[in-house]
């Protein structure tokens, strides 16, 4: 079984890296899990998960086999940290310029075959080929907002989009919330605009950005923490559907590759 999930968001700042980590870590309880760092413009997986010093990343996998110094299989960039299967994306300029973002989906489909839930942690805007891709290449994303009616607005295009090419809704994530009243209201209009779920509401946590100070997921670095909790709780609630891992793959090296939302 697979089901591949993307983690967005219509604007950078949500939190979707640190939501990525934590639903993967909650969910590997389960199941087997695989986190990708598919915002190859603005990297930030590796810093999450001590992985500053990998060798190989996902921009090695994205450059196409011509210009490729030596050989790099899928496996050379999947690292085993905190129960998942990790795949990082370096940061240099040069290499996001050299990869090839069509590329991404014979990765995502070798990645298949070995996993239950692949995570996406996907760019924040809708204005490239690289950042609408990963939402392409989902069976269902996972939506995350900062309890605004703002965000609400830009959350609902990643949804417009996401559905325009069969792509379908898991839930809205609600980050970085400082007055769970105030975000009552927006919750009400989500649930009447999205098809998924409110699937929680994390407080602002001072957890967090420790946890990112120290290169760890929130989950290992304050577990009992409230926000780690309202992640463990978002994960319970998604509900993970069976896929045909050979049928997935076959879908993600198919699937069109959009020049532009």
């Amino acid at each position: 079984m697979v089901e591949a999930f993307a983690v967005a968001s219509g604007k950078g700042g949500t939190g979707k890296t640190t939501t990525t980590v934590a639903l993967g870590m909650a969910l590997a309880e389960e199941y087997d899990v695989t986190i990708v760092d598919a915002d190859t413009g603005m990297a930030n997986l590796l810093f999450h998960t001590g992985l500053t010093d990998a060798d190989v990343t996902l921009h090695d996998l994205l450059v196409a086999d011509e210009r490729q110094q030596t050989d790099v299989a899928v496996e050379d960039a999947v690292y085993e940290r905190f129960g998942m299967s990790v795949v990082p994306c370096g940061t240099s300029l040069s290499a996001f310029e050299d990869a090839d973002p069509e590329r991404l989906r014979e990765v995502v489909a070798e990645l298949a075959a070995g996993t239950d839930v692949l995570l996406l942690d996907s760019p924040a805007a809708l204005g490239s080929k690289s950042a609408i891709l990963p939402i392409v290449l989902a069976d269902r994303v996972v939506v995350v907002l900062q309890p605004t009616i703002p965000a609400l607005s830009d959350g609902l295009k990643v949804q417009e989009y996401a559905h325009s090419y069969g792509t379908g809704t898991a839930g809205v994530v609600f980050n970085k919330v400082h007055d769970p009243e105030e975000t009552r209201g927006v919750a009400e209009k989500t649930e009447r605009y999205f098809d998924g779920p409110t699937l929680a509401t994390v407080p602002d946590a001072d957890a967090a950005r420790s946890a990112r100070r120290a290169g760890e997921p929130l989950l290992a670095h304050a577990p009992e923490s409230e926000a780690a909790r309202a992640y463990r709780e978002a994960a319970a609630l998604l509900d993970v559907r069976s896929g045909e891992s050979g049928e997935v793959a076959d879908r993600f090296r198919s699937a069109v590759v959009p020049d532009s939302p």
